[in-house]
């Protein structure tokens, strides 16, 4: 007898063994046809299986359908696969290497002797389609290790035997095949191959073998698959959308920045990005004033002992750019922290002092691999608006509390309002004891409670050196960008023998908080750039109001309107060339600016200006006056 406990809590019994399938279609024949795989056990020690699986003992057991998250992963794998089976069907000559699941999609590794083209995944993704419709059953079978190794070696799939190779010997690997095509696999997969019905391709790529650049260049064909057409089109158009919000293209067309091969992965700001850039500093600069933060400055250039002292040598040594002078080793700075503990040690600090909170712009450097580089989103220098709080453990809570109201009217201020928290607990390496460990993690879920937030937990996600917050924001088209954090650490202090004279007189070492809001200013304003299609609110647009003559009698007019705007604190410019007033509009509606102020004849023998809205709206006519107190409205309430 084998007992089923099911998901609502009732319970199947079965006079033996009994595979997934049959426990579906006992409880009704539309689970039945719906079923991709099963959920054995509960908690972490549940796995997903195949619906071919036999269940031969009690268990707890969830049948696996398109709505769940796991069955996205299972409809991914298998359409990996599939892709495989298509390459190989259309290019028998082909090796197929591995393929997995990745965030909203697949890839697959193949070596051939020339490169695809963008007519072959046309047709790859035809012959998918048409073997999909074959709805083939998906057959798992085991093998010892040798035996699978000697199998793909004779049909000359060397790299698939080299993988199994470097398995173990005394372990068995398994193998799924459909119609003609077999291939090494964990699993699971969905039980035939008409369950995958909606997938894409989406490119080629190189990708070494084994992501070793020693290696032989392969060809990588990237797809995407969902449960449902809906999803698949949604998914389609958010990547037309992020194409046209892309901010490495809005930064050439909007002239803000670019990236050079003489400085790779380092910003070139332009006069209309560096204004974007200084409204968010000042912006957060008076964030730090009214929330009781001193802003500091530290050198960038720290020596090895320090980062010894800290776990950074060790631990994120192949991520710093290091230098020698003199015959001493120098690192330049991937994080602030240290430099801020030096500055809390000069001089006595008392039990009264804390929290105290420091806050700096600071410039630092990471050697992010090329391939990682993107645009100023990724790159090896950048600004953070870090700051670190000092305090002692009975603090921890309330500034947890405080710093996740601020982040959340700081998000809003800049359009966010949908942010998602995670709290990233204790890695496998780490420093600093369990107690302190199970200290930081409860404080940490408890200040999200109080701050009446929802939150899921990341285990072993946390930094080194102690656990996290980590607040994500959803964009305008449903992107997520992991950008503020609040890290509780009670080694780097002690590590940097930083103490404050406690109320007993006796030295004690104060706790660090780390938190960012915006991060990386580089990446936060590239999401900024995308998330408002390079439009962004008057207050953060590099020029505000274009002030445009129809004829050369405004000229003066205009000239006396900007200036007028400027003594505002406005960031205006004229446009009084010889052209067509409709070419005037048009040409700086295209670089996006929040107001064009039209002014002829009428509008001079006012004091008017004809206001004309981004989005080609016409306001009307109004006294001069009447736009900057429109104007500084907007600003005032960030709109």
């Amino acid at each position: 007898m084998v007992s089923i406990q099911l998901p609502d809590g009732s319970q199947r019994d079965y006079p033996g063994p009994v595979t997934v399938a049959e426990v579906a279609q006992s409880i009704g024949s539309g689970l039945a046809k719906a079923a991709l795989a099963g959920r054995i056990g509960r908690g972490d020690s549940a796995r997903v299986v195949d619906t071919s699986f036999v269940i031969d003992r009690d268990t707890p057991l969830a049948i696996v359908t398109e709505k769940d998250p796991a069955g996205l992963e299972v409809i991914r794998h298998s359409t990996a696969h599939l892709l495989a089976y298509a390459v190989k069907e259309l290019f028998p000559d082909a090796q197929v290497t591995i393929g997995p699941v990745i965030e909203n999609g697949f890839y697959y590794d193949f070596a051939y002797k020339r490169p695809f083209t963008p007519e072959d995944l046309t047709a790859i993704e035809a012959k998918m389609t048409e073997l999909a419709k074959k709805d083939e059953k998906v057959e798992r079978r085991v093998l010892p290790r040798d035996a699978a190794v000697e199998h793909f070696m004779s049909i000359g799939e060397k790299y698939k035997a080299e993988i199994i190779a470097s398995i173990p010997a005394n372990e068995d690997v398994s193998l799924y095949r459909e119609g003609q095509f077999e291939d090494l696999c964990r699993g699971p997969h969905v039980p035939s191959t008409g369950k995958l019905r909606h997938f894409k391709l989406m490119k080629v790529a190189g990708a070494y073998w084994r992501g070793d650049h020693r290696n032989e260049m392969l060809q990588r064909i990237y797809g995407t698959a969902w449960a449902t057409k809906e999803e698949l089109q949604q998914y389609l158009h958010m990547l037309e959308e992020a194409e046209k919000r892309d901010h490495r293209k809005l930064g050439r067309e909007l002239d803000l920045f670019h990236i050079d091969d003489h400085a790779p992965g380092v910003v070139f700001w332009h006069a209309k990005g560096w204004s974007i850039w200084q409204q968010v500093e000042q912006y957060m600069r008076a964030v730090y004033r009214d929330n009781g933060y001193h802003e500091v400055k530290g050198p960038q250039l720290l020596d090895k002992s320090l980062w010894e002292k800290t776990g950074h040598w060790d631990k994120y040594r192949e991520n710093m750019f290091t230098t020698e002078s003199e015959k001493r080793d120098y690192a330049l700075k991937p994080m602030n922290c240290p430099g801020h503990i030096l500055i809390f040690k000069q001089g006595i600090k008392s039990y009264r002092d804390l929290p105290l909170r420091y806050g700096e712009f600071g410039q630092c450097h990471r050697n992010e691999p090329t391939g990682g580089l993107h645009g100023i989103m990724r790159v090896r220098g950048f600004t953070q608006d870090d700051g670190h709080i000092f305090c002692t453990e009975d603090h921890i809570l309330p500034e947890c509390v405080a710093f996740t109201t601020l982040l959340q009217q700081v998000y809003k201020d800049f359009g966010f309002t949908d942010v998602i928290y995670k709290v990233a607990t204790r890695p496998d390496a780490r420093i600093g004891s369990d107690e302190s460990w199970d200290k930081a993690e409860a404080a940490l879920i408890e200040s999200l409670k109080l701050s009446g937030c929802d939150f899921a937990i990341s285990p072993g996600e946390g930094a080194f050196y102690g656990p996290k917050i980590e607040y994500t924001l959803k964009d305008a088209i449903g992107r997520h960008w992991q950008c503020g954090t609040m890290q509780v650490d009670f080694s780097m202090p002690s590590r940097l023998g930083a103490e404050y004279v406690a109320e007993s007189s006796e030295r004690l070492t104060p706790v660090m908080l780390h938190r960012a809001i915006v991060g990386s200013m580089e990446r936060f304003i590239g999401i900024l750039i995308e998330q408002h299609a390079g439009a962004l609110p008057a207050w953060l647009a590099p020029v505000q109001v274009v002030v445009l003559n129809i004829t050369e009698a405004q000229s003066e007019y205009a000239r006396e309107v900007v200036k007028s705007l400027q003594k505002q604190g406005l960031r205006v410019e004229s446009d009084l060339r010889n052209e067509k007033i409709n070419y005037k509009i048009r040409e700086h509606s295209m670089q996006k600016v929040p107001f064009l102020l039209v002014v002829g004849d009428k509008e001079k023998a006012n004091g008017a200006v004809a206001v004309r809205a981004r989005g080609n709206q016409d306001l009307g006519v109004m006294p001069l006056a009447d736009f900057q107190a429109k104007i500084a409205g907007d600003i005032a309430l960030k709109v």
